[in-house]
């Protein structure tokens, strides 16, 4: 079901700089076909038709489903066929030219804009919306409310009490944001484990009181909750969050939209598009339509931050 994990940081991302300049250094790029009966075989594509693949980080994938969803019903004629997975394979996606267009949660290194360059590949970017990372434990757990200081001990294997660590995948971005924002240059805890995907990690710590999971955001919300401002999941708890070494913030906090939006909730992260369009294709129609109004407002209504349009936070009192 999962297998263990005993990573340093610095070994996590030469593995990952390696295998990406790797690719750029094998890559051949097609030749232009000059056959003017083969061009005028091909179907024409735009901005809302055509056929095309996507790959995006699987922390992402309830959010991006419904745009997804939304987008076919408007454009009937535009097919794009996504496939979820992990953060580093959606970089590598977009550099072989398997995905169109990646949606991620960080933007390109220098290594990989040099790569890009190197190969005359131009790319387009933007920030379409924040989420978080949830930590998420055992609803039996006592420890529903931490510091961040408590959670990096724990990270590390050296809390009072022993977690097993899980996380969707080693190559994954809730993985690599643990390495690089929470113990950078630190050896993480032995007790690591990688899941297949974000459902076997909820199921996994729903059933082990000793377990800690990290995750996309959008993955703990119940779907079938009314309430406007959502609910979690109920075979888990998220976990409240403070960041002690911040004089701003005087409570504890969950990842809900509100949190986020004020920076209180301490584990934010931005969610990017990154396409290599470089005409009016149907990956540049997909991208267009993350940042217009429609496509916002889908992000809000699964309670991120949308970034490309206002955002009214109201006072609302919060249920458990």
């Amino acid at each position: 079901m999962f297998s263990k994990i005993n990573i340093l940081r610095m070994r996590f991302r030469s593995i990952l700089l390696t295998g990406f300049l790797g690719i750029g250094l094998s890559l051949i790029l097609p030749s232009c076909d000059s056959s003017s009966d083969n061009k005028k075989d091909e179907p024409v594509e735009t901005q809302s038709k055509g056929n095309i693949k996507i790959s995006v980080d699987e922390s992402l994938m309830p959010v991006i489903g419904q745009q997804l969803n939304v987008f076919d019903s408007s454009y009937p004629e535009g097919h794009i066929h996504p496939t979820y997975t992990t953060e580093q394979q959606c970089f590598t996606d977009l550099f072989k030219d398997s995905a169109r267009l990646i949606v991620v949660t960080r933007e390109l290194t220098k290594a990989e804009k040099e790569a890009f360059d190197k190969n005359n590949i131009r790319i387009n970017s933007r920030s379409i919306a924040k989420d978080a990372i949830a930590v998420i434990v055992h609803p039996n757990s006592v420890d529903s409310f931490m510091t961040l200081g408590q959670l990096k001990q724990i990270l590390i294997g050296k809390f009072a009490r022993k977690y097993t660590i899980v996380v969707p995948s080693a190559s994954s971005s809730a993985m690599r944001y643990v390495l690089d924002s929470l113990i950078p240059g630190q050896q993480l805890s032995k007790e690591t484990f990688a899941i297949n995907n974000s459902d076997s990690l909820i199921d996994y710590v729903s059933r082990n009181e000793h377990a800690i999971g990290l995750i996309g955001v959008t993955h703990v919300y119940d779907p079938e909750s009314t309430i406007p401002e959502g609910s979690f999941k109920k075979q888990i708890q998220v976990v409240s969050l403070k960041d002690e070494n911040d004089t701003t913030v005087n409570d504890f906090y969950q990842p809900y939209q509100a949190w986020i939006a004020l920076k209180q909730y301490p584990l934010t992260r931005t969610m990017y598009f990154i396409t290599r369009d470089a005409y009016n294709g149907l990956g540049s129609g997909f991208a267009n339509f993350l940042t217009s109004q429609q496509g916002q407002l889908i992000f809000n209504k699964a309670r991120l931050v949308p970034l490309r349009v206002p955002l009214n936070l109201r006072p609302a009192e919060i249920k458990q």
